[in-house]
């Protein structure tokens, strides 16, 4: 079964810069970011890439300030995040979805183990 482990994470700065990392076990289909903040009621999207790496899409939140990318042959896809603020704070989740829009997690059927982010002074 494929799995997607995820690294990265931590604290940092208002302005700061991270970059999450999503690693799979072989290949996969389009690979998606989410994030679920604290006492959110669910995950919000936050940028996806398809398959072979040729289309990226990202939320009006994300555009601009994160990059999505990927390594086909390192099976990993990250998500650089630069000029973080507070409202970034959150879990953050990768998936996989094999049809329909990207943007909506109940396509996605296999998803990372999450890790924290967390923006502050």
């Amino acid at each position: 079964q494929e799995r997607l482990v995820q690294f990265g994470g931590g604290w940092v700065e208002p302005g700061g810069s991270l970059t999450l990392s999503c690693t799979h076990s072989g290949p996969t289909d389009n690979i998606g970011w989410f994030r679920q903040a604290p006492g959110g009621k669910g995950r919000e999207w936050v940028a996806a890439i398809t398959s072979g790496g040729h289309y990226t899409t990202y939320s009006d939140s994300a555009k601009g300030r994160f990059t999505i990318s990927r390594d086909n042959a390192k099976n990993t896809v990250y998500l650089q995040m630069t000029r973080l603020m507070a409202e970034d704070t959150a879990t953050y989740y990768c998936g996989e979805a094999s049809s329909g829009s990207m943007r909506n997690d109940y396509n996605y059927h296999t998803w990372s183990q999450g890790t924290q982010v967390t923006v502050s002074t």
